[in-house]
């Protein structure tokens, strides 16, 4: 066929996932994301209520409550950091501005906000709820993969640098 030689079809062309696309579908998704931590903080004591009558076999009463929705609350606060960064950063490389000083500094207040979710959910698991370790582990572990992001950057931007002046 013509896309196995090389060539592309229509039909390739249209399945040909670039870099413009995935850019697009990364801001569609911050906007995705956006769009829910503001349903979840609207409507945040209904979600916790159903979460307790519902989904969860164990009964935390109203004090499991208040911790659960303290944790949604104040776990939000970070999250909207994040989107922002994730947003900027979208915008940086659209720009063609990858290995920048801003760029570092966006990912190293994307770890410092995953850090303190898992801060948060840390202690919502031993006040009430045991569940919420798992998302202590998840926070803890994307602050760890995006710090060693942000440390490729910074030695990735140190290299350029580098590399600009011997040119």
């Amino acid at each position: 066929t013509g896309a196995a030689c090389g060539r592309k079809t229509a039909m390739s062309d249209k399945l040909n996932w670039n870099e413009s696309r995935s850019l697009c579908l990364s801001r569609v998704m911050v906007g995705v994301f956006f769009a829910a931590l503001v349903a979840c903080d609207l409507f945040g004591w209904w979600l916790v209520r159903f979460a307790c009558e519902k989904l969860i076999a164990v009964n935390h009463g109203l004090g499991g409550a208040y911790v659960l929705l303290a944790c949604l609350y104040i776990c939000s606060v970070p999250a909207y950091f994040v989107l922002w960064d994730l947003h900027r950063l979208l915008k940086n490389i659209a720009a063609d501005r990858v290995f920048v000083p801003e760029n570092v500094r966006h990912l190293r207040r994307i770890s410092w906000c995953c850090v303190a979710a898992a801060l948060v959910c840390g202690a919502g698991a031993v006040i009430e709820w045991p569940s919420l370790v798992l998302i202590t582990a998840a926070a803890g572990f994307m602050a760890l993969i995006v710090r060693i992001v942000k440390n490729v950057f910074e030695r990735a931007i140190v290299m350029k640098d580098e590399l600009d002046l011997t040119v």
